[in-house]
């Protein structure tokens, strides 16, 4: 029986991973400080090259498909009520997986465990550098767009997003006008697709060069000093999944299954270089494919990334509370709840830096009066964190395209498996 292209990239993806562990911990081992600097900055160009292919065609994706989606849905009232459902979706999901992570860091307080004296001095200094105080002014910066070019340029996808919306609904607005638009911008959206193809063949290096850098320099002794901490979140992970996949079982029924196997490789992707933008236009893709209309995956993808980083929301309360923990710094129940809030605020306000969930994690506890400096302690295991929740992202906006796409009766049949 053939093999599709698919799987084939996907044992490759594994394989880089295995590779990438074993090599890594032998230049951890046998390696000197500085030779394991040098192999780590230079192991790891590979795994930039990939993110920036990939990068590369978010902007121009995203604009396309997103405002044929919109012309395609042809009036204001459609796009407020495909807007609405997923908006709700992102805002319950939002709210349980910041009270799952702030539940499970009150149960097993892993942040007591920490010592002080294991602290990343200076990567916690770069990140309080990014790190600026959530206002409202910010907040709008944030979401709204001043240059096209400019939000293109920096993948805002946020700002993308609305100008994308305003594009899309004057195009449909034109009506017969408006038809040579939507065509050049549908061939466009399907020439970024085909070469979303072949940047996903850089895959396997991504993950070998991301997957080796770390392990070099943190070694496998990172995980028993750190256990405590990741089991605790290991377990809110799960929990989150638990409840994810139950909501998607009750919308798709026996279809969860095989929309998990369909975003297999992007959660290998996703898992393997902690980049949700890794699997972005891939992601898109494999939902069309597993029977979402194009239209509204262009539309509801999109805003999620944005909206609906579920293992990033569980993470930001865990993280926080466990920074406290860990300063001995006791939070009552209600300024808890107040920073749960707050963290829905602030991470839509710099959900673009990388590395955006230390960042907002940063910001929220020098709101509260936790030494932001703190973030320090959990930097050495937070790669391993980064790659767990960073799968949850990619699982939760699936999930959420799917579920709007069965509501809106868009939903079809899966497309039939391409072997070669």
């Amino acid at each position: 029986m053939k093999r599709s292209s698919s799987g084939r990239l996907t044992m490759f993806i594994l394989i880089a991973m295995v590779l990438g562990i074993g090599v890594g911990y032998v230049v951890h081992l046998q390696a000197s400080p500085e030779a394991i600097k040098s192999f780590s900055v230079n192991v790891k160009l590979l795994t930039t090259i990939f993110l920036r292919l990939v990068q590369m065609v978010i902007a121009p994706l995203v604009f396309t498909t997103l405002v044929v989606g919109i012309a395609k849905l042809g009036d204001l009232g459609s796009v407020g009520r495909v807007g609405g459902k997923a908006l709700l979706w992102f805002i319950t999901a939002s709210l349980a997986s910041l009270l799952i992570g702030m539940a499970l860091v009150n149960f097993f307080k892993p942040g007591a465990a920490i010592s002080l004296d294991s602290a990343d001095i200076d990567s916690a200094k770069e990140l309080i550098g990014k790190t600026q105080q959530f206002s409202l002014q910010n907040f709008i910066e944030h979401v709204f767009p001043k240059s096209v070019f400019e939000a293109m340029a920096t993948n805002e996808i946020l700002q993308l997003v609305v100008f994308s919306i305003f594009f899309g609904v004057g195009t449909a607005a034109l009506g017969e006008r408006g038809l040579i638009i939507v065509k050049a911008l549908d061939a466009a959206a399907h020439i970024i697709l085909k070469m979303v193809g072949y940047v996903m063949n850089f895959a396997p290096l991504g993950v070998f060069g991301a997957i080796a850098a770390v392990i070099a320099t943190k070694g496998l002794e990172v995980f028993s000093f750190y256990g405590q901490y990741l089991f605790a979140f290991l377990v809110g992970i799960a929990c989150l999944w638990v409840l994810l996949l139950s909501v998607g079982y009750l919308v798709l029924g026996k279809r969860l299954g095989e929309l998990l196997k369909s975003i297999s490789q992007p959660l290998l992707i996703a898992f393997s270089t902690t980049s949700s933008e890794a699997v972005f236009p891939k992601l898109t893709t494999e939902l069309e494919k597993f029977g979402c209309k194009d239209k509204i995956v262009s539309f509801i993808l999109p805003l999620g990334y944005s909206f609906n980083l579920d293992g990033s929301m569980m993470y930001m309360t865990f993280a926080s509370l466990a920074i406290a923990q860990a300063y001995g710094i006791h939070l009552d129940l209600g300024t808890q709840l107040t920073m749960l809030i707050v963290l829905m605020l602030t991470s839509k306000g710099i959900a673009g830096v990388p590395r955006a969930s230390l960042v907002v994690v940063t910001a929220t506890c020098a709101m509260f009066n936790i030494p932001p400096e703190g973030i320090a302690l959990i930097i050495p295991i937070d790669h391993f964190c980064d790659m767990f929740r960073t799968m949850t992202n990619v699982v939760g906006n699936a999930l959420a395209t799917t579920a709007v796409s069965k509501w809106e009766g868009e939903l079809g049949p899966a497309a039939p498996a391409e072997l070669t």
